[in-house]
């Protein structure tokens, strides 16, 4: 297989730990790039399942090198919950098949009281964030006052340096009327994490330089979607960081070129976490969804909201990540209904638009223009090949992929690894 970047192609929450989990079968090492234990992935493999926030999606996979980039920000006691859950399921990890970079941020106690008092602060304004401490940790690392992975196997440089940015933070937190964060007991705490974490720290980005020449292929996880991109998304309703496909190459060390395919990831609606403008926000369909059991977040269990699918979104994502393939997940959420609707451009004001406007506001004001699609009225989720599919399924999928500008390579009907169809 290529090496190939997997993209969310609207809020997040497409699918793309099944996408990655099912296209690892033919790759080496998967690589998380971007993001930090804001995002979950959830994977289905042989009835078990299996959430992931840190740990890239290949750890399901015997043999696969899985690498957290540079450009991700880690919790090192999230990420050590989160392997210490995955091990009571009897996946295996240690340093020979999970890589830290040396030079990715951490997220620290300090930061997660920080993004709760600025939400606390916003109101009805607020971003809508899980309230892991993403966006200050991202903000320490621009205003160059970060704490690094490297640290973690530096402990009396970490155990100096973590106090210092205690007491800074804590005037902060002090000011703002929030509880601070313990010093004595944050440090210890710390320090046991990088502990543990130490053996799995190095410099990856001559580990994937290695994996490149040897003629090993790769996996660029992608966390978030387009739509949280910091520089593409819904601003100021984003991320802090570059969840497009650009961000999987400064977020790793591995050069544009090197990279052979993009696949942006869709679902056959649209789904958002949190605030923000919604143009297909359709409260029938989130009725439907939530009481078939679907669509509530991995990571904070927040019902998501949903709507018909916006292909201005996913035509506009898949030009700006350079998409060459579409994978469809969650197309068996759609088989109960008799007509089915696809937003195929907006009206602002009375102009027609066909991408995105830049500003929230604007984007909030947008109204959707829509075509309907008869529904097949099928159950698909025993289906095991895409030719098997209903014909008008196969219409509706011909017509997102018209209107999104990129052929469709995958599809999924349900959750499992099996229930993945190749068009």
């Amino acid at each position: 297989m290529a090496n190939t970047i997997v993209v969310g192609a609207q809020w997040g929450d497409e699918g793309k730990g099944k996408i990655v989990d099912y296209l690892t079968e033919k790759t080496d090492v998967v690589v998380r790039a971007a993001g930090g234990n804001n995002a979950g992935h959830t994977v289905i493999n042989d009835g078990t399942k299996y959430i992931l926030h840190l740990i890239p999606s290949g750890i399901l996979w015997d043999g696969k090198l899985c690498v957290i980039g540079n450009g991700v920000v880690m919790d090192p006691l999230g990420l050590i919950q989160e392997m210490n859950k995955l091990r009571g399921q009897g996946v295996r990890m240690d340093p020979s098949n999970l890589l830290i970079s040396e030079t990715a941020h951490l997220v620290m106690p300090y930061h997660k009281a920080l993004d709760l008092a600025r939400e606390a602060r916003l109101g009805d304004k607020k971003i809508g964030t899980t309230g892991r401490g993403i966006g200050p940790a991202y903000a320490d690392k621009v205003e160059r006052g970060g704490l690094r992975a490297v640290l973690l196997t530096q402990p009396e440089v970490l155990k100096v340096e973590l106090a210092a940015r205690i007491k800074w933070h804590n005037q902060t937190l002090r000011a703002a009327g929030v509880a601070e964060v313990p010093e004595e007991e944050t440090v210890k705490e710390i320090l046991e994490a990088a502990a543990v974490l130490a053996p799995h720290i190095c410099n990856t980005a001559v580990v994937l330089h290695e994996a490149i020449r040897a003629g090993k292929t790769m996996l660029f996880e992608g966390a978030q979607g387009t739509y949280l991109d910091i520089d593409h998304g819904t601003y100021p309703f984003v991320t802090s960081s570059n969840t497009t496909a650009g961000g999987a190459c400064t977020g790793s060390g591995v050069p544009p070129r090197k990279i052979d395919k993009v696949v942006a990831v869709s679902k056959a609606y649209t789904t958002r976490v949190g605030s923000g403008p919604f143009v297909t926000e359709n409260e029938a369909i989130g009725d439907m969804l939530h009481n078939m059991g679907r669509e509530f977040g991995a990571t904070t269990g927040r019902a998501r909201r949903c709507g018909w699918l916006d292909t201005v979104l996913v035509r506009y994502a898949v030009m700006i990540n350079g998409a060459d393939e579409l994978a469809i997940t969650n197309l068996d959420g759609l088989d109960g209904l008799d007509t089915i609707r696809l937003c195929t451009a907006y009206k602002l004001r009375g102009t027609v638009l066909h991408h995105p406007p830049a500003t929230a506001a604007d984007l909030e004001a947008c109204e959707p223009v829509y075509e309907e699609h008869q529904g097949w009225k099928q159950d698909l989720s025993g289906i095991t090949r895409y030719a098997d599919l209903p014909g008008l399924a196969r219409k509706y999928l011909d017509r997102i992929a018209e209107l999104a500008g990129a052929r469709i390579s995958l599809v999924g009907i349900g959750p499992a690894r099996e229930q993945t169809l190749v068009a």
